[in-house]
């Protein structure tokens, strides 16, 4: 993942100096936000292992969960791919896939970690309950991340407005026709991609066995 990421970085450098401006600059950022929820998976898998307290690995899963949503919402920065004189578009579409790529499988990888983790405490039934209930959530952040403008960070910065906000779009869906779209086909997305993966993986499994 360091590997790809890189790779991504050095996509984006090449375009600074090609363009001689800023223009995707914010894509490092978003991949930034993206590895958190991998080394919060990470560190959750590990701390599992010896005698720790639940507490930590509470505030573990609980960071986990509140930055998860960065990882796919990388790919709603498509949304930015428009013809540009100084770079082709092609250019940039391979760019913003790049980044997009990386934002999904850091998702993913984490989610196969924390996947294992419910496992330990709960049944296989009540997990998948929990997986489809953080895709729903995951897509209720995507829509906040990209219309309302919201950030993770403003779950500390702006609490009391950013909680304000969504209570009000929970309270009247029918009139956030485009919160209720976007959630439901991100989250849909999410789960019949995350789906694929996990039958895909667990089929290999069986034929190494």
């Amino acid at each position: 993942m360091a590997i790809s990421s890189i790779m991504s970085i050095l996509l984006l450098y090449f375009r600074i100096q090609w363009s001689g401006n800023l223009h995707f600059a914010f894509l490092v950022w978003n991949l930034f936000l993206a590895w958190i929820p991998f080394l919060c998976a990470l560190a959750l898998t590990e701390l599992q292992k010896g005698a720790n307290s639940k507490y930590v690995l509470l505030l573990l899963f609980c960071l986990w969960l509140v930055f998860f949503p960065n990882s796919p919402y990388i790919l709603t920065d498509l949304f930015h791919l428009t013809p540009k004189v100084d770079v082709p578009l092609w250019f940039d579409l391979v760019l913003i896939l790049s980044f997009a790529w990386n934002g999904l499988i850091l998702g993913y990888t984490s989610l196969f970690e924390v996947h294992a983790f419910l496992n330990k405490f709960f049944k296989k039934g009540t997990v998948w309950c929990f997986i489809t209930g953080i895709m729903i959530l995951s897509g209720f952040g995507i829509y906040l991340g990209r219309y309302p403008r919201w950030n993770t960070w403003d779950i500390v910065n702006d609490p009391i407005d950013l909680f304000s906000n969504i209570f009000n779009l929970l309270i009247h869906p029918l009139n956030n026709t485009r919160m209720v779209g976007v959630t439901f086909f991100f989250s849909l997305f999410l789960m019949v991609s995350y789906l694929t993966l996990s039958i895909f993986i667990q089929h290999k499994q069986n034929d190494s066995e």
